[in-house]
């Protein structure tokens, strides 16, 4: 019936037409008439078609609508990704946002300009909102109490009345959650009502309950899951599959095989084994096998695809699967029997593919390495069968990575922060982790295994979701090279992989490498989840998907069912599932980042009040008539230096060069410098840190001496031009003075 509808509405020569005359078209009784009825709305909550004035009904994409889930920047502007997958995104300026908020879906309709390369629209309709509670700060002028929601992306406030009936007194300053109940256009604020109140923001838990609250995150699973859960577990009372499970699987029992994982790891979801033959090698990489345990359409199932991912959150994990599971039955925990899905690769000694093989089995890991203790087995010389494994694995790791590099995968990798947390919640220290070869060895494994599976699916032709990175717009590139141009760094035509490689490459090599290596990541486009097989841009892999974290990623969940179960995929299914978890999975990465800014917030703020502030090294990431921009790598964190923080000097800007100029200690700062601040201020409501430059006192009193003989002499000579210039009228000379005067200012 659907398809028919839609056909009809799509038809040259359809005319908008209204219920009773739909039903005529498609030839259907009066008597099913609330069916069509039904079926019309849900199209038109979907965004497939549209009701017009007088009830008539249009095909959406006909009148250039398209629908869509919205990103709004913190800046306020809105980018839609169209929900049929391979269509370009669509920006939308914050004067077209109308009543549009991040995670919505929308439908929007087109704006043609001549000479547009990219697509840009207008919010014409909310089709489903994604959140209607929101957390902020509550707040009172003269007239009204307001709440000021703590994501930037949100409205700017919401009107609210006396709070009445949330458990707790409500107090001006607390933190509070607000249900939005009336918000009719774009140009009025909305109106709502606080739910419940948090309690003051530096009260202990405050911070991060509110991160829980404002991304809808759950604290507990529902008790038909962990029911289920427990079921599952107390049937096998020694923590391990039957024998029956195992029955039919290939018995990689015997094989020594081992896991690698951060040191704080509980959940682990793949292993791996190597041997030689002959002159090639075997690899097999094991993945818990969670679809044994969560069948489709169970408690577990639907709370695992609603939840879409796990997150983790500074000091805690939200679990995709309760811990009877993540942790326990599917995590392949040493000396005991675990349900794998194996890929079974066969390796050439250059490390290229001979072939690859797709069955169940089940293993019994023989260590679990943390990264550092496998860094340190392949910093020594072997001592064991496994010690040798892991030196044969990390070789062949590297030759796979050479070979993906010379294919054209792109280095973007930027060492990570792990904040360690006292016992109070506060920050205690901040750790680097870099991207060393034990990482290494289980990411190209990984890689490995996530394109074998993708080519696999592709060759058998069964929908799934795949995990897909799409190219940069041109013009993104292209404004990208004009920026690494103007600071004279050679660069070629990025629009070709083979230049990108090599001014990534090049960067490596100049100071300023860092600062346009993430100018470069910003114009690339955001990995997404697409029913579509789009290839990866970053990987340079034409064939990619998620397989190899099922306990943490629902996306690989499915992949595991496409690829091993009879029951096919619908392709409405895969796509309303790629959009979730797309979406899941950008809301689990916002999650994650403030949970860490709310502590380094916390932590600064300390630093301040204490008035001994710790001094950081830093990154000059771009620079502006008002400060410059830089990255704090040691706190994971970027900043503006407000030129205000600088009392000591007062800085020109060179609009043509980016230069920023002392006037008095003719200091310059350009972009890709490597500065030392300390903080300055910190605005948690707007989520923005400023820094202050700190200077060396050495360096600035070797700076200032010339500076002061250069004074010394412009003044001698303006007191003898003035003695020999000819008398000026009254008032002359009166405007440029207040000229300058502006320009102090």
């Amino acid at each position: 019936m659907e398809k028919k509808l839609l056909g009809l509405l799509g038809s040259e020569d359809y005319i908008p037409s209204n219920v009773p005359e739909l039903l005529s078209q498609l030839g259907m009784k009066p008597n099913q008439q609330q069916v069509l009825q039904g079926l019309l709305k849900r199209l038109e909550k979907q965004g497939k078609i549209l009701r017009t004035k007088g009830n008539r009904y249009i095909e959406a994409e006909e009148a250039d609508l398209v629908p869509g889930v919205i990103q709004v920047t913190r800046g306020g502007r809105g980018f839609v990704m169209p929900d049929e997958g391979g269509g370009a995104e669509i920006s939308v300026p914050e004067s077209k946002m109308d009543t549009a908020m991040h995670g919505d879906r929308v439908l929007v309709r087109l704006d043609f300009k001549p000479g547009q390369q990219d697509r840009s629209g207008s919010v014409v309709r909310i089709l489903e909102r994604r959140r209607t509670q929101v957390v902020g700060t509550l707040q009172r002028t003269k007239q009204f109490l307001h709440v000021t929601p703590d994501d930037p992306r949100l409205p700017g406030v919401i009107y609210v009345p006396e709070p009445r009936d949330v458990g707790r007194k409500a107090i001006v300053g607390d933190k509070v959650v607000v249900e939005i109940t009336q918000w009719g256009s774009g140009k009025v604020a909305p109106e709502g009502e606080v739910i419940e109140v948090l309690g003051p923001p530096d009260e202990e838990g405050v911070d991060m309950l509110s991160v829980l609250r404002n991304y809808d995150l759950p604290l507990h699973f529902p008790k038909n899951v962990l029911n289920e859960a427990h079921a599952i577990a107390k049937s096998r009372p020694d923590n391990q599959p039957s024998a029956q499970e195992c029955a039919g699987r290939v018995d990689c029992r015997p094989h020594n095989v081992v896991t690698i994982d951060p040191d704080d790891a509980k959940d682990f979801d793949d292993a791996i084994c190597m041997q030689r033959e002959g002159e090639q090698w075997r690899l097999w990489v094991h993945i818990a096998d969670v679809s044994h345990y969560v069948k489709p359409g169970s408690a577990l199932d639907v709370e695992a695809s609603k939840r879409g991912n796990s997150t983790y959150l500074v000091d805690r994990v939200i679990p995709m699967l309760p811990e009877a599971l993540s942790n326990e039955l599917c995590s392949l925990k040493p000396n005991v029997d675990r349900l794998t899905k194996c890929v079974e690769f066969v390796m050439s000694k250059h490390g290229q593919v001979v072939s690859a093989k797709f069955y169940s089995a089940v293993i019994r890991s023989k260590r679990r390495f943390t990264y550092k203790e496998a860094f340190a087995v392949l910093q020594a010389p072997p001592n064991n069968e496994t010690e040798q494994m892991l030196h044969d694995a990390h070789e062949m790791a590297q030759k796979i990575r050479h070979l993906r590099f010379k294919n054209g995968s792109l280095d973007l990798d930027f060492p990570e922060n792990k904040i360690r947390l006292d016992e109070n919640g506060k920050v205690l220290r901040i750790e680097k982790i870099e991207n060393d070869v034990s990482h290494q060895l289980i990411e190209e494994f990984m890689l490995l295994a996530n394109e074998a599976v993708a080519g696999r699916l592709m060759g058998l032709n069964r929908n799934s979701v795949y995990r897909v990175h799409e190219s940069p717009k041109e013009k993104r590139l292209n404004d990208f090279r004009e920026e690494v141009l103007s600071h004279r760094v050679p660069c070629g035509d990025l629009t070709h992989r083979p230049e990108v490689q090599k001014l990534l490459a090049r960067l490596q090599t100049l100071p300023i490498g860092p600062a346009l290596k993430i100018g470069f990541l910003r114009s690339l486009m955001r990995a997404r989840y697409a029913m579509e097989p789009l290839g990866h841009y970053g990987l340079a892999k034409p064939k990619y998907t998620h397989f190899t974290s099922p306990i943490r990623r629902y996306a690989d969940l499915v992949v595991h069912r496409s690829l091993f179960d009879k029951a096919e995929l619908q392709a409405g299914d895969a796509r309303q599932i790629a959009s979730h978890i797309s979406a899941t999975e950008k809301n689990s990465a916002d999650a994650e980042r403030d949970s860490k800014e709310v502590k380094l917030y916390a932590y600064l703020k300390a630093q301040l009040v204490s008035r001994k502030p710790h001094s950081y090294e830093a990154l000059v990431t771009e620079v502006r008539n008002f400060g410059f921009f830089v990255d704090v790598p040691d706190l994971g964190l970027s900043g503006v230096v407000p030129l205000s923080a600088i009392p000591d000097d007062f800085f020109i800007f060179d609009p043509v060069t980016r230069l920023l100029t002392g006037r008095h200690t003719r200091r310059v700062i350009r972009l890709g410098d490597n500065v030392v601040v300390q903080i300055y201020k910190v605005d948690s409501a707007r989520k923005q840190v400023d820094f202050k430059l700190v200077v060396n006192p050495q360096e600035e009193g070797r700076s200032r001496k010339p500076e002061k003989k250069g004074r010394e002499e412009r003044r001698e000579r303006d007191r003898r031009e003035i003695k020999s210039a000819p008398p000026r009228k009254p008032g002359h000379g009166h405007k440029r003075a207040q000229q300058n005067k502006k320009r102090k200012r």
